[in-house]
């Protein structure tokens, strides 16, 4: 059972530039809550109550202003900086102490994902005790991904690294769920030619081993890579067009939790304080009355 997760909120943000300039990729709105909101509310529909959060040096207390260590959703929370941005295996080395002898989920934190079955799905795979999975969603334009090809039986016979002519149309998205080995396969990993290790090669290792198993996010689902402004703003039109449809909202840290039992009304009304008065802590009132 994975009962701890990691957010990769560091990085230089460089293709959404300026805006990240002075503020970090995961602070910004995407519609009406901050980017950090949505991946940190996909490991709290996976059960996940322990979190570390990996963001740049010197941008520590931007976040710490939205989220607490000591907060009102019924987390623990964690940070750890990160002095210079080295590859996503790199989240598995600064979290070492983090981690312990657990397994532990890591997902991106540009990363934006939507589903009716998302909950059944997260925490089905959250189960498991060896071994790494990876999420896969059917994309138009392959060749900008790491892609996985799998026979008829779901099972991974190759990953590629953005392939000039894909195989596959399955993107390996940037939720990733392993066991306790991936912390000594990320320390024996060898930079690649850009310097930097890279999560293919550490997928690799556990495909080699027939460790590694793929989960489907189906046509009811939605996976959206936020990393450039086109994408960013079509994820921003996609929470505001179902949220304003279905009256809803998505990636209500409080609502989840609350959910979960993991706080109570009085939490509400202290996050409802926190926030102000803003149409956010009227969707929060409406949960308690």
């Amino acid at each position: 059972m994975i009962k701890k997760g990691i957010i990769l909120a560091g990085g230089m943000g460089t293709r959404m530039s300026p805006l990240t300039k002075a503020v970090n990729k995961q602070l910004l709105p995407l519609y009406d809550k901050p980017l950090i909101f949505y991946p940190l509310s996909i490991l709290m529909l996976a059960g996940i109550k322990h979190v570390l959060i990996i963001v740049n040096k010197g941008q520590l207390n931007q976040f710490r202003k939205i989220l607490p260590e000591k907060n009102n959703i019924g987390l623990k929370i964690e940070y750890k900086e990160q002095l210079k941005p080295a590859g996503l295996p790199q989240a598995f080395t600064i979290g070492e102490k983090f981690i312990g002898r657990d397994n532990v989920a890591l997902i991106l934190g540009d990363n934006f994902f939507y589903g009716q079955s998302l909950t059944k799905i997260l925490k089905k795979n959250a189960s498991f005790k060896k071994g790494a999975k990876i999420f896969v969603y059917p994309v138009k334009n392959a060749q900008q991904y790491g892609v996985a090809t799998l026979n008829k039986n779901k099972k991974i016979l190759k990953l590629d690294e953005k392939p000039k002519k894909p195989k596959s149309n399955l993107a390996v998205t940037g939720l990733y769920f392993f066991d306790n080995n991936v912390v000594s396969f990320s320390k024996n990993l060898k930079p690649s030619s850009r310097g930097e290790l890279e999560i293919i090669d550490l997928l690799k290792i556990y495909l080699k081993r027939k460790k590694l198993s793929a989960e489907f996010i189906g046509r009811g689902g939605a996976w959206l890579d936020t990393g450039n402004v086109k994408d960013y703003y079509d994820a921003c039109n996609f929470v505001s067009a179902i949220e304003n449809r279905q009256g809803l909202k998505i990636a209500c840290l409080e609502e989840i939790s609350l959910k979960n039992k993991w706080i109570n009304s009085n939490n509400i009304l202290d996050a409802i304080s926190f926030y102000g008065n803003c149409e956010y802590s009227k969707y929060l009132k409406s949960l308690i009355n």
